[in-house]
């Protein structure tokens, strides 16, 4: 499958797999930015690109792991989707989780965005049937 991706400043950078699209599933989005991110305060980090998806397909734009672990750098509304019929600039949106200020550079690698496939469905109001389960729902397992 082929994306189509429009720079919106010459400084953006494609997304890319770090290893390969055999080994990851996420290709790395990059700010086009200097900013810093203040614990607790949510922020819009410009990546400088849009996509066209396909209909039937979702971009969803996720944390990176290190960033998480190492600075808890997250993404508050993750995964954060683009709808197919979207064509604005790649937003993501970094929390800083932490309790010093974190500095993002630009080229910086952000998020981690994965293309997924997505079934359109009819909805049909009607009464549900019965399962084993029921209504449990939160710790309904007992684990």
């Amino acid at each position: 499958m082929q994306l189509k991706v429009r720079k919106l400043t010459p400084e953006a950078i494609l997304p890319a797999y770090a290893h390969g699209p055999l080994e990851d599933a996420g290709m790395d989005l990059c700010s086009v930015v200097e900013t810093v991110l203040e614990p607790g305060v949510p922020q819009a980090v410009a990546t400088g690109l849009s996509i066209e998806l396909p209909p039937g397909f979702e971009a969803q734009v996720r944390p990176r792991s290190g960033m998480a672990l190492k600075h808890a750098i997250t993404i508050p509304n993750s995964p954060g989707t683009v709808d197919p019929g979207y064509r604005g600039e790649l937003k993501v949106i970094l929390l800083n989780l932490g309790k010093a200020p974190y500095a993002i550079a630009k080229g910086d690698r952000v998020a981690q965005m994965i293309i997924a496939r997505y079934e359109a469905v009819e909805l049909v109001e009607s009464e549900l049937s019965e399962t084993v389960r029921g209504e449990g729902g939160f710790g309904s397992s007992g684990r």
